[in-house]
């Protein structure tokens, strides 16, 4: 399906080297919209960007740098307006997760998710929120919670609570922004099948795929595919709200331990 209002819109979506972000960046540009690319890893991203220029040539850029760096956000939104005169969609995909005994979780690495999954997100906003109010064109935003920030997972609190918190950062800025003319959703991925979860766990499609009602692992462009309806003028008339796209997860499914 060919969704209003992409094409030659500008994107920044951050962590999209691989997995769900390189999905979304790739669904942006087969739909038309201009894209810059961030991830941390810049051997990974370059690799990424000229894969997709291949496709798309000159529609994406590189961008490489902490996304949850204040002064990395503020340069890559210089950057974005320099080349490509505007924004208008913003897509805060790049996160941590670290597990961690709650009663041992360190200082030290409660600060390193929080300065990625929250500050990130919400200093990348901000700024781009005011480059969208100057334009007077509005915007898009689609936050990357998880299936994490709506049910309880063993050692995950502090990832948790990250998660949950853009929920309700969505429901605020569709109060706070929606007079703009820009609107804040959230997606909740489930159990998505990508590089790095197939590396932590070896039989993770085996696994996820018993544990959810209808019985399949997620796929990076699961979640893309929302990603994209929810950046489009098709969905002009949602704002502050989050979208699972968990194959029923969090309605109803199992835990791993279930199956042992």
């Amino acid at each position: 399906m060919q969704y209003s209002g992409i094409q030659h819109k500008v994107a920044i979506v951050t962590g999209a080297a691989e997995g769900i972000g390189y999905a979304i960046v790739e669904s942006l540009l087969r739909a038309g919209a201009k894209v810059v690319l961030n991830d941390l890893d810049e051997t990974k991203a370059r690799r990424a960007v000229d894969d997709l220029n291949e496709k798309s040539p000159g529609q994406c850029l590189l961008f490489h740098g902490d996304a949850g760096d204040i002064k990395v956000i503020n340069a890559m939104v210089d950057f974005t307006l320099q080349h490509f005169k505007r924004i208008d969609f913003i897509v805060p995909n790049a996160g941590i997760t670290l597990f961690g005994d709650f009663l041992a979780f360190t200082p030290e690495s409660f600060q390193k998710v929080i300065q990625l999954n929250l500050q990130g997100a919400f200093f990348l906003v901000q700024r781009a929120a005011k480059e969208m109010i100057a334009q007077k064109t509005g915007g898009k935003v689609v936050l990357m919670s998880s299936q994490v920030g709506i049910r309880a997972y063993r050692h995950l609190t502090t990832y948790a609570m990250t998660k949950a918190a853009l929920r309700m950062m969505a429901v605020n800025l569709a109060y706070e922004l929606g007079s703009s003319q820009i609107n804040v959703n959230v997606i909740a991925p489930g159990a998505t099948l990508t590089a790095r979860t197939q590396q932590e766990q070896p039989d993770y499609e085996g696994m996820w795929s018993q544990l959810n009602p209808n019985k399949r692992v997620g796929t990076p462009e699961d979640i893309a595919k929302t990603c994209l309806f929810l950046l489009s003028d098709d969905a002009s008339h949602i704002n502050g709200q989050t979208i699972p796209v968990d194959g029923g997860w969090t309605a109803a499914g199992k835990y791993p331990e279930d199956l042992e």
